[in-house]
């Protein structure tokens, strides 16, 4: 792993400015960019970490505060070990938040993130990777589906609500879709029952994506999210496994 240089950086979107995470190699030459989807609890210092270990793997890698609207991060005030079930009212809090992001907001808010990678001398020339964490997968395809010029490479893990009846359900977006995808399932996810899960490949299947969808035997929803209970090393290193090879493939 080769050392990282990190910054805070805003971002100019349609409806304000989006605050958000950069970690890149320190040498500041040009490296393949990663655009990283945040969880429900918002860009804190896991995700930062968790940024800092992908940079560290060689790429340009930009966590955005998608709940910039509310507030600058982090957004909610939470505790440095997160854990809903001892304090309901984090979702209390979280919940109105996370309803008021629409896949159009989603759409519109990822060009200009996809922009600001392109302008940003940091980031190499060339479509980007994206990859997302629970509510992140959601975004990563809606980005995907809206973006399918600029994203090679998408991923997502413990994703939950991939496949709804509504008219904008992220299962949707795959006929738009050209970029690779993976998906690293929760076994144990209510979000994301086995119905669901064959739903969302059989979508993916009938429009040709090049995916790949793995479930990940007992694995909690959440199970890379270390600063909380559903936390899994296993799982978690399985990830990085996947993550790292989808984009040694693109890039």
């Amino acid at each position: 792993m080769t050392d990282v240089q990190a910054s805070a950086v805003d971002i100019p979107t349609e409806d304000g400015v989006a605050d958000a995470y950069l970690t890149h190699p320190a040498d500041g030459r040009p490296r393949p960019a990663v655009l990283l989807y945040q969880d429900a609890f918002g860009l804190r210092p896991h995700l930062r970490a968790m940024a800092d270990r992908l940079a560290g793997a060689g790429y340009t890698v930009l966590v955005p505060n998608v709940f910039y609207r509310h507030g600058r991060a982090p957004v909610v005030e939470l505790p440095e070990f997160i854990d809903p079930d001892a304090d309901p009212t984090i979702w209390k809090r979280i919940g109105p938040i996370l309803a008021a992001l629409t896949p159009d907001l989603v759409k519109r808010d990822s060009d200009a993130y996809l922009r600001w990678l392109a302008d940003s001398p940091l980031a190499a020339d060339g479509p980007v990777a994206l990859t997302g964490y629970c509510m992140g997968a959601r975004l990563a395809l809606w980005t995907a589906g809206a973006h399918p010029h600029r994203v090679a490479a998408a991923a997502g893990f413990h994703g939950g609500g991939l496949v709804t009846d509504d008219l904008d359900s992220p299962h949707l977006e795959a006929p738009n879709i050209t970029a690779e995808l993976y998906f690293g399932h929760a076994d144990q996810d209510p979000s994301l029952p086995p119905e669901q899960i064959a739903r969302f490949e059989d979508a993916l299947a009938s429009a040709g994506v090049r995916h790949t969808c793995e479930v990940y035997p007992g694995a909690p929803h959440g199970y890379t999210q270390a600063d909380t209970p559903a936390y899994q090393p296993e799982a978690d290193e399985r990830h990085w496994a996947a993550l790292l090879g989808l984009l040694k493939r693109t890039f």
